[in-house]
Formats: structure tokens, sequence, C-alpha cells
């Protein structure tokens, strides 16, 4: 007999890793019924989600906005343009989007469009919001905005008749049956109900008013609304919401564009108002100067009694004329100067009149750049806090500027008054010619030019005011409507196909991902190819798990699996002697730990082969944890230990026959206190001489290799084979190393394996092994198939 005949190291390490994707796929196979419990759980689940999920629609729109980034005037400036205080206008897109999220004109849409009460309509599956002119009944609220619009509010109105409809708070607590038109308080709210007209009424149907603080409201929709710009260098914007409610989203939308339109022409009209009331003001004073001025002519004819004393003064003052309408020029610029200086050192923070005449074009340049600075500051304002850095330095600006349009009036004032006085010397030369002419003419022309001068003044603002109003009433609004706002009638959300889809790949990952995750952390020896990756031993078969509670073979008329399962080891065992014929056989029973089943395979292998009309002693070596009495339910007797401990004791003498199996057995005996020096005493040497001359096999039962030495103590004079044992859903599949390390080493002569205990089917490989499925599969060849008394409910899922 060779030994170790299988022996061969590159039959033992196999280095070459490779991946078995349909054994891989087998193993998630196998619990189709998993996967397909998830999906349907993952439907029943989006199916009713889809029920209860309002359908959200989608609704957008496209503006122009007038960006002034590359210069010009803007129109509302154009009647102060002449004074020369306006320069170039400049506004950004950055900021014209800040304001159309800015939560202050949000709120002003959620105001006007009163957003803050919303209409539900009760259904099988929850509440949809409706439209408020889809509600059969309109809720006009008495209490005032300011307490109506900071209060939480909820209740149910449902229409009972034409004239009556029952109130009920949100614990669908009856508040009453009221009559249409009644005035109802809850709380500190009142209000009134009033009916619709529909072509077909509708009662007993429940509606839900809600009203909600327009701060939240607001909130919501800021988060809502999207604004992008479409390209970084067009004016074109992009708004949209998605809603739930298609009509009240476009309706959100266009009142937006409206409030912003409506803000944008406000700010551009007030550069306009304030010139406006400037003019105004002068005009005011203009006219009480120029009604004085009037009277004291008045007063000067008729005390010297004279009706044209022009006339008479003609000729002496032609050559004055032309000094006194420089005079008069400088003069009135003089006092338009000095109005302006007067309000802007009065209206310190507002903007300074424009286009009033005065000569200095750097003034005007000056007085226009502060304006447009300080109208962009004040719309910045409104969606930012006063320490943003641009507001910061918006006002380092404006005070320079300031101090710079301060002393260009100085400036100006100073350069007026010496031209008014050299053109004053030159009169004073002229007047010395006319010396002749009465003094009644002197003071009557002091007089008609003072009068003229306030007369020229009062009619340039009268020109300048109606500039002005005409401006005011052609300003364009910021925001030009590229695209209506528009929106398909199909809700966008949920979309049924695309949940569907998702809810089966979800119902599929997580039971895969369950599965994946038991077979990750799964470290347990389940089939034949789990121990062939780590060993390369001849492997005898596999021992299917069984239920029965006869688990020894009594009877060559059994047909079960597990009967047929030993049959199929002892034709390979046959195998393991071919060309090895007339000598007893010695095999050792062994496993890595205590519970693998080498006991019961020990005691099945011996019955086995005892029905095939050998001769076999099966003895029961494994004397520190006996187990063989428990399987065969035969009384205790004196065993191995016994004949160990007394010399004077036979191997006869312990035999007992066990007829129901055809074997002989040497029980274990009683525990000794030292097992391993009973074992080594030469005693358990005759035994395997006695079993060599009177039986054909020697089945000894030894205990696990990986607890003791004793097996291998034992094997090394007496064993032909060692059979051993692995416990599949067991063994750690870390412990293969040890019988990985016995077989490299020769430690266990004509070491083959048996796999105890596998599951048929289980996802783990592919049945019971080496050639037991191709002719014993359950049910096959008159096999009797072990029959389950599990529930139903538990045979789905095994």
């Amino acid at each position: 007999m060779q030994e170790n005949k299988n022996f061969d190291p590159e039959y033992l390490e196999d280095d070459n890793f490779t991946i078995n994707i349909i054994e891989i796929l087998q193993k998630y196979l196998y619990h189709w019924k998993w996967f397909l419990l998830g999906v349907l759980i993952a439907l029943l689940y989006t199916f009713f989600s889809l029920k209860y999920t309002p359908s959200m629609y989608s609704v957008a729109t496209t503006i122009l906005v007038n960006d002034k980034s590359s210069g010009g005037v803007p129109s509302e400036l154009s009647a102060l343009q002449d004074l020369g205080l306006v320069n170039k206008g400049r506004s950004s897109m950055e900021n014209e989007l800040e304001i159309l999220k800015s939560k202050d004109l949000i709120l002003q849409v959620v105001k006007d469009l009163k957003l803050n009460i919303n209409y539900y309509k009760e259904n099988t599956f929850g509440q949809n919001e409706v439209y408020r002119d889809a509600v059969p009944f309109k809720v006009n609220f008495l209490t005032n905005d300011s307490i109506l619009n900071g209060t939480y509010l909820s209740f149910y109105i449902l229409p009972i008749s034409e004239t009556q409809f029952l109130l009920e708070d949100t614990e669908n607590e009856s508040l009453g049956k009221y009559t249409y038109g009644a005035t109802i308080a809850i709380g500190s709210i009142d209000f009134i109900v009033t009916p619709k007209r529909f072509e077909r009424p509708i009662y007993k149907q429940p509606y839900r008013v809600a009203v909600v603080p327009v701060d939240a409201v607001a909130n919501q929709f800021k988060q809502s609304i999207t604004i992008i710009q479409k390209t970084s260098r067009s004016g074109l914007i992009r708004l949209s919401l998605v809603y739930e409610v298609n009509a009240k989203a476009k309706l959100i939308l266009n009142n937006l564009i409206k409030h912003y339109n409506l803000n944008a022409i406000d700010d551009k009209n007030k550069i306009a108002i304030k010139t406006n009331k400037f003019i105004e003001e002068r005009l005011a004073v203009i006219s009480r100067d120029l009604s004085l001025l009037d009277r004291n002519v008045e007063s000067f004819k008729t005390s010297n009694k004279i009706t044209n004393v022009e006339a008479e003064a003609t000729t002496t003052l032609n050559a004055n004329s032309s000094i006194e309408g420089s005079i008069i020029s400088l003069n009135s610029e003089l006092k338009l100067l000095a109005y302006v200086n007067s309000y802007i050192n009065e209206n310190w923070g507002d903007l300074i009149p424009m286009n009033l005449g005065l000569a200095d074009e750097s003034l005007g340049q000056s007085t226009a750049i502060y304006n447009e600075i300080l109208s962009e500051r004040k719309r910045i304002k409104k969606s930012s806090g006063d320490k943003n850095p641009v507001l910061i330095n918006l006002d380092t600006q404006l005070t320079n500027i300031r101090r710079s349009i301060s002393a260009s009036l100085v400036n100006l004032k100073s350069s007026l008054t010496m031209s008014l006085t050299d053109l004053k010397l030159q009169q004073k030369r002229i007047d010395s010619k006319i010396e002749a002419v009465p003094q009644q003419e002197r003071v009557f022309r002091d007089i008609i030019r003072q009068q003229q001068i306030i007369e020229t003044l009062y009619l340039y603002l009268l020109q300048k005011k109606e500039e002005n109003s005409l401006s005011m009433a052609v300003t364009t609004p910021n925001a030009k409507i590229i695209e209506e706002v528009y929106g398909s009638n199909a809700p966008i959300s949920p979309n049924p196909k695309s949940e569907y889809i998702k809810s089966i790949l979800v119902g599929a990952f997580i039971p895969f991902l369950v599965l994946f995750l038991v077979f990750l952390l799964d470290n347990k020896i389940r089939t034949i190819e789990d121990v062939e990756k780590v060993l390369k031993v001849p492997m005898l078969g596999d021992i299917p798990e069984t239920k029965l509670e006869n688990k020894i073979i009594t009877s060559n008329d059994d047909r079960g699996v597990l009967a047929e399962a030993f049959r199929l080891l002892r034709t390979n065992l046959n195998f393991m002697w071919v060309g090895e014929k007339g000598s007893s056989k010695v095999i050792y029973v062994t496993s890595t730990v205590s519970g693998e089943g080498k006991t019961f395979t020990s005691i099945n292998l011996a019955a086995i082969l005892g029905l095939s009309n050998k001769k076999v002693l099966l003895i029961g070596a494994d004397i520190r944890k006996p187990k063989m009495l428990e399987y065969l339910n035969i009384p205790a007797a004196r065993g191995l230990t016994h004949l160990l401990m007394d010399r004077t004791l036979q191997v006869k003498d312990l035999i007992q026959p066990v007829k129901s199996s055809g074997f002989d057995l040497i029980e274990s005996g009683i525990i000794p206190p030292n097992p391993s020096e009973l074992l080594m005493n030469g005693r358990f040497e005759d035994v395997i001489a006695y079993g060599r001359e009177h039986y054909d096999y020697i089945l000894v039962d030894t205990p696990p290799v990986n607890v003791v030495a004793d097996t291998l103590l034992l094997s090394e004079k007496s064993a032909d084979m060692v059979v051993y044992v692995v416990r599949a859903n067991y063994l750690d599949k870390r412990l293969l190393k040890t019988p990985k390390k016995l077989y490299q080493e020769k430690r266990l002569k004509n070491m083959a394996l048996i796999i105890n205990g596998t599951r048929s089917g289980k996802g783990y490989g592919y049945g019971y092994g080496y050639g037991y499925g191709y002719g014993y599969g359950y049910g096959a060849y008159g096999v009797e198939v072990e029959k389950s008394n599990k529930p139903w409910y538990k045979k789905l899922f095994t």
C-alpha cells in the first residue's frame, strides 16, 4: 500500500485565483425569494407613496433685464442733464439677480396674492392643495392684516347645502353649523364664508383652510423659486418654480416680475421726484419775490407820475444794455448757485438736483455720479446689511464726491463773483456818461433789472418742471418679458415610471446588500468548494444534513439520503484500496474540533461496511469525550479504558456486537484521568493487532486533532488511512490550516476528507459533491426524500 499516494506539491497549492461568476450568481439566485419580496415591498411602498405624494408642476419664464453696465443716462435723469450732474449709470446684473431673489420682493408677492391662505381638498390618500378658484366658497378675513399675516390657523369647511356648511377643527371636532355670510370667530381671527356659483355644486366634500405667517411662506418660495442668468454676457434671466398647483405657480411668477418692475420704476423715479420737489419749492419762493418787485414798479410809477421811463433813456442806455445782460446772467447763476448750495447743506443724504443750468461741466458730472451711486446704494441696501463691503465702499465714494461738489460750488461762486465785479466796474464807467439821466430813470432801471432776473429764473424752472413731469410719465420697466410664463399640464414629479424603476432597483439592492454582507462576514465552511480552495486532499464525499431522529443506518433496505450518502462513501473508500487485497484495513476517523460529527461518521461508516457482509470492528478511542453509547442507545459496559488499565482483560472480552447495524463495538469505557498515558502504554496496539487478525475493517474513533495529540500518536504506527471529517456550516474556515498543515507534513497516513452536514441547494455550491448528485439527488432513483414539517411561510423563505 502506498502512503499519501495523492500527495503532490502542485496538487496541494493553487495560487491561481479565479472568480467563478456562475457560482457567485448561484449563491445570490438561490435567495430569489428575498429579492422578489424586496421588490414587491418596494413596489408596494412606491405605489402608496405615489398616491400620497402630490403632483408637482414646473413653470418658467424668461425676462430681459435692462443692464446699464455699458453706460448711458437714464431717461428719468434727462430733465436734469443741463446741470451736468448726470454721468454714466451703472447697474450690475448680479445685483439684479439678488434683488429678484430678495425676501422683501417675494414678501410683496405673498401679501399681494395672499399666498399665506391656502386651500386643501380631502381625498382617499390625504390632502392635495387646490387653487382658490376651484374651491366652492370664498373666505373673507375681517381681521387686520398685521395680525393675520403672523398667525397660524387651520380649520375644515364642509359644504352641506346651498346656504349652510359645517366647520371643524384639525382634530375633526365640530365647531358648529353656519350660514354663508355669517361672521365667524376662531380665537382672534374673524372671517366670513361666502359661496361661489358652480354648475354642479359639490356637497359633503371637506376642504381645509390653512393660514400661515407670511414670513414662513416667503422663506418657502425664496427656496423654491430658481433664478439664473442664462449666459454671463447677456441680460436674459430665467425664473422657474416647481409647485403642486400649476395655475398658482404661474400667477406667482407673473406677480414677481410685476413687483420687480414696479420697484425698479419707483427707484428710477426717486431722482425725478426729488428734483420736482426742489423746483416747486424754488418756484414758490421766486413767485413771492416776483410779486414784490411788481408792486415796487407800480409804487414807483405812481409816486413819480410817469408811465414810460424806458423811452426817455433809450439812447443813453443802449451802450449799457450789453453789460447789463451779462450782469443779469451772472446774477442768475449766483442765485441758482446759492439755491443749490443751500439745498446741499440742508438735505444731506438726499439726491442732488441736476440740470439747473450751472455752467461748470465738471460740477454737473460729479453731481450725476453722486446721484447714481446714491441710487445704487439704496437699491443694494434692500437685500444686504449695513456692513456689506459694497455699501461701505459706496459710502466712501459718496463722501469724497460730495466734498468735491462742495469745493466745485465754492470755486464756481468765486469765479462768478470776480466776473460780476469786473462787469460792474465797466458799468460804472458807462454810468458816468449818463449822469444827466434823471434819478427816477436810474431807480426805475434797478427795479426793472431785479424783476427781469427773477422772471427769467421763474420761467426757466417752470420749463424744467414740465420736462421732469414728462420724464416721470414715460419711465420704462426694468424687465421685459421675453417668454410668457409657461408650463406643461403634465406633472414633472413624481414620475411613476421612474419611481417604479427606482423601487425595483432599491428593492433588489437591499437584499443583495444584506446577502453580500452575510457572505462577506461568513467564516463558516459551507460547501466542498470552500474546502477545496484551501485543501487539495482526496475527497471521499459528503454527508447531507438530516433532520431524522434515527441517524444510524440499520438496514440494507434503508433508501434515505443519509444511507445513500454512506453507500457512496463506501464505494469511494473501496477505490482507495484498489490493488490491495487480503489484508485488514485500519481506518482512523478524526476531525479538527469537537462537534464535527466524527463519531456519527464512524458509526454509520461501520454500519454501511458491516451491511456489505464485511466484518467490521468499531473502536471508541476518544476516551476523553465519548459519545458512541448516546448514538447507539445501548447500555454501558467495559470498554477500551478498562483494557488499557487492566492487563488481565482480553480484547475479546470487550467486544459488543451491534446486531442492528452488523458490526462489533469496543466502546470507550469510563473517562480516565490520564488518557494520553493510557493510550501510549502499548495495550492499544494489542487491540489493533486483534482487529487485523479477526476483522476486515477496523474503524477507530479518535479525539479532534486541534484539541489533543492522541490521534497523531496513535495513527503513526497503526493507521492505514485517516478519514478527516470536516463539518459544513460549523467549522471556521480559518481552522482549515490545521488539516492543511498535517497533510503537507504527512503527519496522517493516506488522509482523505469527508464533508459532513452539507445542505442541498442552499446557494453555496453544486450539491453533495463527488458523484453523489449524479445518481442520488433528492427524489432520484427511488431515494426517499425527507419531508419537512415547517409551516408554509417558513418553507417559502428557506
